[in-house]
This record gives structure tokens, C-alpha cells and sequence, in this order.
């Protein structure tokens, strides 16, 4: 009798832990995250607020939110140096002995490559850089946290068409990287353009370590370039500042979502002047919208940084839209595994994260989430202003505010 009752104790406290873990006073077990981000290389400040975003996002989750379904998030982060064989090298370590249930890559080229790896091991990935080639067949496992560049190039070239003088075509420059990434917005860009009556003068390119780039500038404004439209990550765009100062050159400077970061108003002080204008998918201060409040509390509780910016912003998006898989995965099948997380993923239906991020949806066939843009105008002190209504390109009427 005596023994009888003590299994009955032990099985009480057992189903009393199991409990517990539901209520995340204990976790069941851990959801294992690796992202292979851009920490110490080339333009890694990026890198950098991309990591603090997703790490504060992740501890926020654990702390405040007890975890997913009990579930604690691990998040096992990798330094890749901007080498594309470095992320290669951090995925295969993540699928072959982190055995994780999901993976973040970093670059254009990083992603691109990790491809096959990805699919072999079938873990799903988001991309922190959104090169619309990522999503050329096969699409397996791979996803977008919203438009690809494709999106930055249709909506800066139909905002120019929309704010440009007079009866000639606008006349654009492309001024970008020579590598995955720079190269992302040629091919549509070029493609776009003819389709609105926008002349491509002059693609320049250059590698990511260039810290002068009077030559390159100096051909756009040869060319008659009235429009300059950059795909290039903060330090470079002040260098290209500095350089178009050099030479008397004045275009408006058009950039993807990627063209800001802290450190870009710090060493952009007398250089910005408000000429940079930029697409930016996401919400903003000036707002008022539910998901800024969330960002407040990350600012307050982990004091990474104590205002908007939008290299964190795009860290807290992509764990959260994580953190959405592991609730999904787990509300449709009972477990947060690769495979449940992949199939949560392609049930997204409009999903609403507050406004930080136009709502996703994935399916099957499709991961790219979104395809609404906006036009902002980039300030100085390091705030932003909306000049354009949010607008599908291609089927949306974009309006003009300011």
C-alpha cells in the first residue's frame, strides 16, 4: 500500500511538472533557432542591430511571454564576416549537429547559396536580405519577412515617375554594389523602367570596401542622371554623399529599405540634409500603430537602443514572424518541429503583426509575404516622414502626401 501510494505521489509531481511547463514556469523543451548574420564584416552594423532586435525580441518572448506553449527560444547566433562560404559553412553546422528547428540567413549571397543546404535538410529559413532571386524555383524552405527588392525597385521607380517635371522621361542611375546584393535591383529595375517611360542611363557598380566613389558619381552626373537610385548599406551612401558634394553634383538619391542605420545618422551629420528618400515596407512612429508599442517596451526593457531604427526594426519583424510559425505550428499540429513550422508557415493567411509589417501571407507556392511598399522621406535627426500612402506597385495608386 505504502509503495502503491508513493508511485501515486511520484506520478503527481510528474503531471504537476508537465503542467507547470504549459504555464511556462518550466519549459517543455527548447525551439532552436540559428541565424548566420553579418557581425564584424563589411557594412555589419546592419548585421549588428539585426541581431540585438532578434535577440531582445526572443528574450522578450521568454521572460514575458513564458516561452511558446512552454517552449523557450534558443537562438544560436554565428558571425559570417560578409563571406558567403562563412554562412554556408554556419548553416550546415546548424542542420548537422544543432539539429534546429529553423534557420535566419543574412545576405543575398548567403541565402542564395545556402539554398540546397536548406532543402536537403528541409529546415525553413528566412532571409534577412529580401533578393527576389531567394525565390526562384525551387522555393523549398526559403521565405521572405516581406517584398523582395523587386517591391524597392517598382515603388521608387513609379515614385518617380509620379513626382518627375516636364515632358522627357526621367533619367536614372543606378549606383550599387558589385555583388548579389547590389545587383538585385538591375534586372528589374531595367525591366520596370521601360514599362513607365523611365530611362536607365547608367548602372555603376563597385566593390563593398570602396571608400571613395567621385569616379562612379562622376559618370552619373555625365550621364545627365537626375535620379539616383542606390543599393548600397549606410556607410557607402555617406560616402556617396561626399562624393556628389566633391563634384557639385546634386540628384535626389533614392534608396531601398536597407539605406539606414544608427551609425548612418551618426556619420551622416552635415551630410544627409534630407536628400535621401527610400522605400520602407513598415510602420513607423508617426503611426500610432499597436506593434510601435511593442517595439517601445523592447526599447525600455533592454535599453539596445532608445529609438526607431530600422535595422533593429527589421530583427524584431523576423523574430516575431518566427515566433508566429512556433504558435501556428503548434495551435495546427501539437509540436514545433522544422517540419510543423514549415507547414504553419505556408497556412499564413493575412497575418497581422500590429502594423510593423504589411500583413503576410504564404502559401505552397508563394513565400515571398507581402507586396506593399511606401515612399519615406529620410531626416537628419534620424526620424522619418511618409511621403507616399502605402501602394502595391503595379495595381495600387500611389498618392503623393508631401
Amino acid at each position: 500500500m505504502k509503495r502503491t501510494h508513493g508511485l501515486l505521489v511520484i506520478a503527481g509531481v510528474a503531471m504537476a511538472m508537465m503542467c507547470a511547463g504549459l504555464t511556462g514556469t518550466v519549459y517543455a523543451k527548447d525551439i532552436k533557432v540559428g541565424a548566420a548574420i553579418n557581425l564584424t564584416g563589411p557594412a555589419s552594423t546592419w548585421g549588428q542591430f539585426h541581431a540585438k532586435g532578434h535577440q531582445d525580441y526572443f528574450k522578450y518572448v521568454n521572460e514575458v511571454k513564458g516561452g511558446v506553449a512552454g517552449n523557450k527560444i534558443e537562438l544560436i547566433l554565428v558571425d559570417t564576416g560578409y563571406k558567403v562560404p562563412e554562412a554556408v559553412a554556419a548553416v550546415r553546422k546548424f542542420a548537422v549537429q544543432d539539429k534546429v528547428d529553423m534557420i535566419a540567413t543574412w545576405s543575398s549571397g548567403a541565402g542564395l547559396a545556402a539554398k540546397p543546404i536548406v532543402k536537403r535538410y528541409q529546415i525553413p529559413t528566412i532571409n534577412y536580405s529580401t533578393a527576389w532571386e531567394i525565390l526562384e524555383e525551387p522555393i523549398d524552405y526559403m521565405y521572405l519577412p516581406f517584398g523582395s527588392y523587386k517591391l524597392d525597385c517598382y515603388a521608387v521607380l513609379e515614385y518617380i515617375a509620379a513626382i518627375h517635371k516636364g515632358d522627357n522621361p526621367p533619367k536614372v542611375g543606378l549606383l550599387t554594389y558589385n555583388n548579389a546584393y547590389g545587383r538585385s535591383i538591375h534586372k528589374p529595375s531595367m525591366e520596370y523602367a521601360k514599362s513607365i517611360n523611365i530611362e536607365i542611363v547608367a548602372i555603376e557598380e563597385f566593390p563593398a570596401k570602396t571608400v571613395d566613389l567621385t569616379t562612379e558619381l562622376l559618370r552619373l552626373k555625365n550621364k545627365e542622371a537626375e535620379y539616383v537610385f542606390i543599393q548600397m548599406l549606410p556607410a557607402a551612401i555617406i560616402s556617396a554623399f561626399k562624393s556628389a558634394d566633391r563634384i557639385e553634383y546634386n540628384p535626389m538619391f533614392l534608396g531601398t529599405w536597407t539605406s539606414t542605420d544608427p551609425d548612418f545618422f551618426k556619420m551622416g551629420e552635415g551630410l544627409i540634409r534630407d536628400r535621401l528618400k527610400m522605400q520602407f515596407p513598415g510602420g513607423l512612429p508617426v503611426d500610432n500603430i499597436e506593434g510601435m508599442k511593442v517595439m517601445e517596451e523592447l526599447w525600455a526593457r533592454y535599453k539596445t537602443v532608445t529609438s526607431f531604427d530600422t535595422s533593429y526594426w527589421e530583427g524584431v519583424v523576423v523574430a516575431m514572424v518566427m515566433e508566429r510559425a512556433f504558435v501556428r505550428a503548434n495551435e495546427l499540429f501539437g509540436k514545433i518541429d522544422a517540419e510543423s513550422i514549415n507547414k504553419a508557415m505556408e497556412s499564413f493567411t493575412n497575418e497581422d503583426f500590429g502594423g510593423l509589417v504589411p500583413n503576410i501571407t504564404y502559401t505552397k507556392n508563394d513565400h515571398g509575404a507581402s507586396f506593399t511598399a511606401r515612399i519615406v522621406q529620410v531626416h537628419e535627426n534620424g526620424s522619418y516622414t511618409p511621403l507616399t500612402n502605402f501602394f502595391e506597385p503595379g495595381k495600387g495608386k500611389i498618392e503623393i502626401l508631401r
